[in-house]
């Protein structure tokens, strides 16, 4: 029961911005959800805002092809029953498709990477009215506020820290500004950081497809792309997480010319520790 609670809380929290994404894993060669999965489930289906779930089954490439299609289709599935036994009238159920092995989000190299691949990912948004445009307030600049003025959980952007469309390689205006990065973080060795990846464009899917490294976490590349340069520059590796947020909160919505797109391909920082 405290579980439930906490997993409820946690996702109201997340879905502060009304846009986000879970995942529930499985066991090799089964669409069978654990009970862990069933409480992660249940604490969604209570959500009482206007939601809009998407959910894609994935299977790692152990096995033959088909099967893993057909297996990624019955995870999907099973989850879709499971949600509709139980969520809200206000959740609406748009898609439920099975990905096979074409959406891998690492290269399955261990048994704990083959286990991230056995999942069903649920994409989870607000209603975008018809001809809605969304332009958010761009976070304060991290270079431009006071250590001693931040707060832990803050969030701030990194100005002019972009990439090139479906990649993880940031544009040469923004190198500056990541050696300045670094130059912060060695200067208050205590401050622990969290690197936010974002995309443009494929609302198809929850995140893009990096098209050096064929995975389809780009958003996540892109902020492990910062992170590797500074453990490279000499700041120790546990100061800094990286994660990817797809193309969750954009800045501006819908991409209408090339500068839209640009700004939300872009990674953020949230301070973790002072």
């Amino acid at each position: 029961m405290k579980l439930a609670f906490f997993l409820i809380f946690l996702l109201f929290f997340i879905l502060d911005d009304a846009q986000t994404l879970t995942s529930i894993y499985f066991a090799n060669n089964s669409s069978e959800l654990s009970n862990e999965s069933k409480i992660k489930l249940d604490s969604l289906a209570q959500l009482k805002s206007k939601y809009t779930f998407r959910i894609f089954g994935n299977a790692n490439p152990l096995g033959n092809e088909s099967l893993n299609k057909k297996l990624s289709e019955n995870r999907a599935k099973r989850v879709t029953e499971y949600l509709k036994n139980n969520i809200e009238e206000n959740i609406h159920l748009a898609s439920s498709v099975g990905l096979g092995i074409s959406k891998q989000i690492n290269d399955n190299s261990s048994e704990d990477l083959l286990a991230r691949n056995r999942r069903v990912d649920i994409f989870i948004e607000c209603f975008f009215d018809k001809g809605e445009k969304i332009s958010r307030s761009v976070y304060p600049s991290f270079f431009d506020v006071k250590i001693a003025s931040m707060k832990v959980k803050d969030t701030f952007s990194l100005p002019n820290v972009n990439f090139i469309g479906g990649r993880h390689v940031w544009l040469a205006k923004g190198t500056s500004k990541l050696y300045l990065l670094y130059e912060i973080l060695k200067k208050n060795p205590t401050l622990e950081v969290e690197l936010q990846g974002h995309i443009c464009c494929d609302y198809e899917n929850f995140d893009g497809e990096d098209l050096d490294l064929k995975t389809f976490n780009l958003s996540f590349t892109r902020a492990d792309a910062i992170r590797s340069f500074l453990i490279k520059m000499g700041i120790e590796p546990k100061r800094i997480k990286a994660e990817g947020l797809g193309h969750l909160n954009p800045v501006v919505y819908p991409e209408e010319t090339e500068e839209d797109r640009t700004k939300n391909r872009r990674v953020e920082l949230v301070l973790i520790k002072k």
